[in-house]
C-alpha cells in the first residue's frame, strides 16, 4: 500500500461557498504531515471529513487503501484531536481517560498509566484537569486521541495559543510517538515556522484549496539561500556554470536559474556569461524565510 490515507477532490459546500474545493492530499505510513493554512482556509473541514465528522459534497477518500463505505470501516484506527480537547475539568487525568477507554472497549491493564506515561502526565495523573496548563490539557487530549491503538492520529491547532514551553512539550511528545510507534500524524497548523520542526511533508491550503503538497526538504530548499539568476540563455548559461565547476543549481523556468553554492561569486558568473554571449538579465542573492514564503504563496498576512 502506497499511501495510508489519500483523497480525491475532497470538497465541502455550505450554501453558495466551498469551505474545501477539490482536495487531493497524499500521506505515507510514518509521515508528520502538515496542512498549512490561515484560520478559515477550510483545514478543520478537511480534518472533519476525513475523521467521519462531517459528510463531503463532493469527492471521497481512500483510508488504508480502502475507499468510500469501506473506509468507514477503518475509523476505528483513527485517533482525533480537532478544535478543544473533550475533557471534563472536575476530573483527573486518568478518570478522563478510563471514561474514553469504557467509551471505545479498550480494558487492557496497565492502559492509562501508560498514555499518561506516553504524554508526560505521569506525575499529576490525580490532579483535576482544572488547574492543568493549556499545554498539559493539550497533552491530555492527545493521549485522549492515541486510546485504542491507532495508526493515523489528526490533530487540529494542537499548539494554537500555548506558550513556548507548551509548545516545546506538544512537539517532543509528537516526534516521540511518531518515532517510537510509528504513528501517523496529520496536524494542522497556521504557524508555518514552529510546524517546520516536525513536519516531514506538507500540504498547504488557502481558501480551501490545495495550492501545494512538498516534502520538508523541498520546502527547505525553496527558502535556502540562493543566487536567482535571470539570462536570455538558460541552456547556454547552464553549461558555462558547469564549466566554472558549478554543479548545485536548477532551473526554475524559461529564463531563470537558481544557483546554490558559490554565493559571494555572482561578479564572476555574470563576467563569464558575458565571455560566453549570455546576456545576464538580472542577479541577486535570495533567502527567504519559510513564513515569506508561505505570505508570497498566499499573498497576504497570517490571522494569529
Amino acid at each position: 500500500m502506497e499511501y495510508l490515507l489519500t483523497t480525491n477532490s475532497l470538497t465541502k459546500q455550505y450554501g453558495r461557498h466551498k469551505a474545501v474545493n477539490a482536495v487531493n492530499i497524499h500521506i505515507r505510513q510514518g509521515d508528520i504531515y502538515g496542512l498549512i493554512g490561515r484560520n478559515g482556509a477550510g483545514k478543520t473541514t478537511i480534518l472533519k471529513m476525513i475523521s467521519g465528522l462531517a459528510a463531503p459534497t463532493e469527492g471521497d477518500f481512500s483510508l488504508f487503501g480502502k475507499t468510500g463505505k469501506d473506509a468507514y470501516e477503518y475509523m476505528s484506527r483513527i485517533g482525533t484531536l480537532i478544535e478543544a480537547p473533550g475533557i471534563y475539568p472536575n476530573m483527573s487525568a486518568a478518570e478522563n481517560l478510563k471514561l474514553k477507554c469504557l467509551a471505545v472497549g479498550v480494558r487492557k491493564k496497565g492502559t492509562i498509566e501508560e498514555l499518561l506515561k506516553t504524554v508526560g502526565l505521569e506525575n499529576v495523573e490525580k490532579k483535576k484537569v482544572k488547574k492543568f496548563s493549556l499545554g498539559m490539557k493539550q497533552r491530555l487530549g492527545i493521549a485522549l486521541a492515541l486510546v485504542g491503538d491507532p495508526d493515523l492520529v489528526i490533530l487540529d491547532e494542537p499548539i494554537n495559543g500555548l506558550d513556548p514551553q507548551g509548545i516545546a512539550e506538544v512537539r517532543e511528545t509528537l516526534q516521540k510517538l511518531n518515532k517510537e510507534k510509528n504513528i501517523t500524524f496529520i496536524i494542522s497548523s497556521h504557524i508555518l515556522e514552529e510546524l517546520s520542526k516536525m513536519a516531514t511533508n506538507y500540504g498547504i491550503i488557502h481558501n480551501g484549496i490545495l495550492l501545494q503538497e512538498m516534502t520538508r526538504e523541498e520546502l527547505l530548499a525553496k527558502c535556502s539561500e540562493r543566487i536567482e539568476l535571470k539570462t536570455d540563455d538558460t541552456r547556454k548559461a547552464c553549461t558555462v556554470l558547469e564549466d566554472m565547476g558549478i554543479e548545485k543549481y536548477k532551473v526554475v523556468d524559461a529564463d531563470t536559474i537558481q544557483i546554490f553554492e558559490r554565493l559571494n561569486d555572482g561578479g564572476d558568473i555574470t563576467m563569464r556569461l558575458a565571455e560566453n554571449g549570455v546576456k545576464t538579465m538580472g542577479i541577486t542573492v535570495k533567502n527567504e524565510a519559510l513564513e515569506d514564503y508561505y505570505l508570497n504563496l498566499t499573498g497576504g498576512i497570517v490571522n494569529v
